[in-house]
């Protein structure tokens, strides 16, 4: 990430457009997202790059879900040049992308750009000295569609299985080639539980960059799968009865060079600091919820039995509670925690943005629980005895987190005035649209009653 005033940005400006006369490049993808996390994207003739990345590239951006009103529809695409990469799937006519902040014509930022919302949160924690890292294991299907739209999985594969000769590894394999091309270090690529399923981790990195790779990894999926008339998608739940697709989130925060979740005196190696952190979380959990987990199809998959979390709590072994601080054998520089409830279908910008901020506010607060870890599962409680048992859960939809969001104080100065507001009337539009809808369960279940 190098922001519009950093004095590095004018050389490494440079770089690329040497690079770009070296390579030959013809045209440029100006890529951001919009509010929900879809990817954006134009193309500029590479001669005039150099005036882009001086002036940026207006464009109407009342268009753009969550970007403003007709009356306010200006906006300036800035290219970051540190995201600047060559398209490896096109080998015969060179194209490269490159990421952009956006600004409003007057020079200022745009507060309505999730980039740079995310951006604000790094650098809310910088001030107090700490630098946030976060690595998502990003799962998603890989389907094969028919002639009446329908989708299947495309192979009956399970868990870490191989095959030399199936597609899926071929598939996989030409994900991990073109991660590598684009910067992307690849740590393991592997089959899913699921039919179809497959799971990509990559290594950790700071808020803004692994963001900006989470949604280049989107990009590859999506390009490789369609490369072989596959369809691959994040979206977290597209079959009943199978386990859906999460984003569990790695987490850790650092000082001087330090990782500030590990303490050598501490019994399971972590500090008191990382335990705020994670107090932070679990209290804005149900607010923050509407973001992580941030469609209506999100919440088919935040039930027990699916290996998706459930309750309030957090742990170590167990993977039902929301928060899991995972074995890292005592090297201090592994120490971290694990949330289980992000999904890959939402905004990755906006998601690491409240995880920050929720995690900050808890070492920041000193009215914040503590609790206990728990290592009970509650994988095998249903909706209806974890009710009775009095377990605080996740919202149930995202009608029920879409009010939590509204009354969440901490998520409108997450957000600001702009976002927050965007953001909850997109929402809200997008479950009313899911709401109306008459499903084939409810004509079998109710038409004969």
């Amino acid at each position: 990430m190098i922001e519009k005033n950093n004095p590095m940005r004018k050389d490494l400006c440079n770089t690329v457009i040497e690079k770009i006369k070296e390579e030959d490049i013809k045209f440029i993808y100006l890529q951001f997202t919009d509010i929900h996390g879809i990817i954006k994207s134009f193309e500029i003739n590479s001669k005039r790059i150099e005036e882009v990345f001086e002036e940026g590239q207006n464009f109407d951006g009342s268009s753009i879900t969550g970007y403003g009103a007709i009356e306010e529809s200006d906006k300036v695409a800035l290219p970051d040049p540190s995201t600047f990469y060559l398209l490896p799937w096109r080998k015969e006519n060179k194209v490269a992308r490159v990421i952009c902040d956006i600004y409003q014509p007057d020079g200022q930022r745009y507060e309505g750009d999730p980039r740079y919302i995310l951006q604000r949160a790094v650098k809310k924690a910088n001030e107090y000295g700490y630098t946030y890292y976060c690595a998502p294991e990003m799962e998603f299907f890989v389907l094969t569609p028919d002639t009446k739209q329908e989708f299947k999985p495309s192979d009956l594969r399970g868990y870490f299985d191989y095959d030399p000769y199936d597609i899926s590894e071929m598939i996989r394999f030409r994900i991990a080639e073109y991660c590598d091309a684009m910067g992307i270090n690849v740590e393991c690529i592997h089959h899913e539980v699921a039919f179809g399923q497959h799971e990509i981790d990559f290594h950790y990195d700071q808020a803004v960059n692994t963001a900006d790779n989470t949604i280049t990894i989107k990009t590859i999926v999506k390009t490789v799968a369609a490369y072989h008339n596959l369809v691959g998608t994040f979206m977290a739940k597209p079959f009943h009865g199978i386990n859906g697709s999460g984003m569990h989130v790695h987490q850790s925060l650092w000082k001087n060079g330090n990782n500030m979740f590990y303490d050598e005196n501490d019994r399971d190696n972590i500090s008191f600091l990382m335990k705020k952190w994670i107090a932070g979380q679990l209290k804005h959990a149900r607010a923050m919820c509407a973001v992580l987990s941030s469609w209506p199809n999100s919440y088919k998959r935040l039930v027990p039995g699916y290996e998706a979390p459930v309750y309030l709590a957090w742990g170590f072994r167990n993977r039902s509670p929301l928060i899991r601080v995972p074995d890292f054998h005592e090297r201090s520089n592994a120490a971290r925690c694990e949330i289980r409830c992000p999904d890959p279908s939402g905004n990755p910008y906006l998601q690491f943005s409240v995880l920050i901020a929720t995690g900050l506010e808890g070492i920041l607060s000193d009215n914040i629980e503590i609790t206990e870890p728990t290592d009970r599962n509650v994988y095998h409680l249903s909706s209806k005895e974890m009710e009775k048992e009095g377990i605080i859960s996740l919202p149930g939809s995202l009608h029920e987190a879409l009010i939590e969001f509204k009354n969440s104080e901490l998520m409108k100065e997450v957000f600001g005035e702009t976002l927050f507001k965007n953001y909850y009337y997109a929402k809200l539009e997008e479950n009313d649209a899911y709401r109306v809808v008459v499903s084939e369960w409810e004509r079998n279940r109710y038409i004969r009653l």
